[in-house]
């Protein structure tokens, strides 16, 4: 039976909230501020956590935070429950780790939808995430044994995204490098106008948001979920001691950025000189490869027209009309949410 601590300092809605998740069958240990809250969670570890923002002695983000660097504590689950529904906030709490939000007065079957889906998907989790999550992992261990850098070992739990959440945005201080464990993630570029070029999309085993961390600047671009995914984070002073600590990581993130700049080039011609037709055709062949050999190429590539529009840089209607002729000419199969790539080749060679 899970064990949830609910930190909540309204005593009605402390014992009414403790009342429902005890009828759902979770065993719930309760706090009436922060501080007694990590108190609890020190004697008994639990296996979620359901905390308010707004309380005395330590706030909800006070308590996040002692989780994140606390080894005991490091982890686990944990769902902020408030009356703050500002943006702002929900991303600073996403930003420390928070794994959902539920806003008060809330329905009771969404806090239990949120319970039940951050306990199943956590303990879905293994302690290593195949071949993706094997390769942070490795990069990590190998790193602690060129110093003391054992804090990089501290925070490898998932963070749960959802789909279509901000992860940052532009503008925004950088604070940590992400690590795609799971799902996709875009980043983009808007223009005044609101227009939106998407200009990387990260899956998993990939790294993002490190150039503002070697340049030491805010964030020159915005990233959103595509899908639900689950990131992996390294905060940004663990990442400095580790590229100068370790010269081999160094090397590999030098060709991360040298891989960067020549992607940028490349987009940059291609949105100067080439047709729709041929930046759609690279595109969709760009997507095919990325999908090769995983289960994702039996379904096909799954990106919102939209989306697909602001990586080839065009309108939603332009890109629409281009893959209509595609389909017409027997080079791909189209569906409302999945696009197949049936001639790879003839998209690739054909002269448009």
């Amino acid at each position: 039976m899970s064990l949830i601590l609910l930190i909540e300092d309204h005593q009605v809605i402390r014992e009414n909230t403790a009342q429902l998740l005890e009828l759902a069958g979770y065993t719930v240990q309760t706090a009436a501020n922060g501080e007694l809250g990590v108190k609890q969670a020190l004697a008994s570890r639990p296996d979620l956590v359901v905390c308010d923002i707004m309380m005395p002695v330590l706030d909800g983000y006070g308590v996040l935070q002692i989780f994140n660097q606390h080894p005991q504590l490091t982890g686990v689950p944990f769902i902020f429950l408030t009356a703050k529904t500002d943006s702002a906030d929900r991303r600073r709490g996403m930003a420390l780790g928070a794994d959902d939000y539920v806003s008060k007065p809330f329905e009771k079957a969404d806090l239990l939808s949120a319970v039940s889906g951050r306990l199943s998907r956590f303990q879905q989790l293994q302690p290593e995430a195949g071949a993706s999550g094997e390769r942070l992992h490795q990069l990590l261990d190998e790193a602690q044994h060129t110093g003391s850098l054992a804090s990089l070992s501290l925070d490898r739990k998932a963070h749960l995204i959802r789909r279509r959440q901000d992860i940052y945005l532009e503008g925004e201080e950088s604070a940590r490098l992400y690590f795609v464990q799971s799902g996709r993630v875009k980043t983009v570029k808007t223009t005044a106008g609101g227009k939106e070029l998407i200009v990387g999309l990260h899956g998993p085993g990939e790294f993002f948001g490190y150039l503002p961390l070697l340049q030491n600047t805010p964030h020159c671009d915005s990233a959103i979920a595509v899908d639900e995914t689950e990131l992996l984070y390294i905060p940004k002073d663990d990442f400095m001691a580790l590229l100068l600590r370790n010269p081999e990581v160094g090397r590999q993130f030098v060709q991360l950025l040298a891989g960067q700049v020549s992607g940028q080039a490349e987009l940059l011609l291609a949105l100067a000189y080439n047709s729709v037709r041929r930046r759609v055709a690279d595109t969709l062949v760009q997507l095919h490869e990325q999908q090769a050999g995983t289960a994702a190429a039996e379904v096909g590539i799954q990106l919102t027209r939209d989306d697909m529009a602001a990586m080839v840089g065009t309108a939603p209607e332009s890109l629409s009309r281009t893959l209509n002729e595609f389909r017409h000419d027997g080079l791909v199969e189209l569906t409302p949410n999945t696009i197949r790539v049936l001639e790879p080749e003839k998209l690739r060679q054909a002269p448009w």
